[in-house]
């Protein structure tokens, strides 16, 4: 897992998460101890930490984690006693990829639900990251402060985050808990194997996916299906997959864009979705307009 060394201002009590999730709780009256984060490798672990420890993880990681400040681990029913010797209470369960996503995101305070959360995704990796960049270019033309996730550059605002790629469940969250508290008001994510894990967008509702290729209706609705299942985010069950279309293409055909036909098929993809978010048509000409007056 990435270090993000932003602190997150969500206060979890024990009790909570083990009766919100069905978790066992060792000893009971640990129910008022209070987490501010989760971790699930030593390293990350700060104070004030859950630490989860995975099935196939080595037992003695929960006492450096313990060392590093874990006020409480979360470990498999049947490591009970090693847990217990590192002295802290212990949530008991083993948790599937959506409970871990859930998790994750109670910790982080829902940070998806206070961004508008747009999601690339095709079958070119580095194109998929490049469309990422040029939406949220895009984005930040029409006035909206815009964090990124992507292998080619991760962004709050203006500034680099240093993460490990590629990203998993809990990366995921503190990236985004980072973004919300930095004042974004949308968030950008490549949804390919270099940049996400499978599973790691489990607890992210997406607002729009995006394809850079050009689909029917079938094979959008296949594309959505298949990626929401490889990375876990929820999304309305009546949103389609958002493509380049007449309307956005020939948008983008007013504006001046470098790059030639390839950076044209970006600029309206990165239409098409503001489109399909709800930015008003009159707001993205006069974008295009200020853009094109401006070079």
């Amino acid at each position: 897992m990435s270090v993000v060394s932003e602190s997150i201002s969500r206060r979890v009590t024990l009790g909570y998460i083990a009766s919100h999730y069905g978790f066992g709780l060792e000893p009971k009256f640990a129910d008022g101890v209070t987490v501010t984060s989760i971790a699930d490798s030593p390293n990350s672990v700060r104070p004030g930490a859950l630490y989860i420890l995975k099935s196939n993880d080595d037992p003695s990681l929960l006492s450096l984690a313990v060392a590093r400040g874990a006020y409480a681990v979360l470990v498999p029913p049947s490591l009970l006693s090693q847990a217990q010797s590192v002295g802290v209470p212990a949530l008991l369960s083993v948790p599937d990829q959506e409970t871990m996503g859930e998790l994750a995101s109670d910790i982080a305070g829902t940070p998806a639900n206070t961004m508008a959360v747009f999601v690339v995704c095709g079958e070119d990796d580095e194109e998929v990251q490049a469309d990422v960049v040029r939406l949220a270019d895009f984005l930040h033309m029409l006035g909206n402060p815009v964090g990124i996730v992507s292998r080619s550059g991760s962004s709050s605002l203006e500034r680099e985050l240093e993460l490990t790629y590629p990203l998993g469940i809990l990366d995921v969250q503190h990236t985004l808990a980072v973004c919300s508290e930095d004042g974004a008001a949308a968030m950008v994510i490549s949804a390919d194997n270099q940049t996400l894990r499978p599973g790691a967008l489990e607890g992210v509702s997406v607002d729009v996916l995006g394809s850079i290729e050009m689909l029917n209706k079938a094979q959008g609705a296949h594309v959505l299906e298949s990626v929401q299942n490889l990375y876990g985010f929820s999304i309305d069950e009546r949103k389609r997959l958002v493509t380049c279309d007449e309307e956005s293409s020939w948008l983008a055909g007013q504006a001046s864009v470098a790059g030639g036909l390839q950076g044209q098929r970006r600029l309206s993809l990165a239409i098409a979705m503001a489109l399909d978010a709800g930015v008003r048509r009159s707001n993205i000409r006069n974008a295009l307009r200020v853009s094109k007056e401006m070079q």
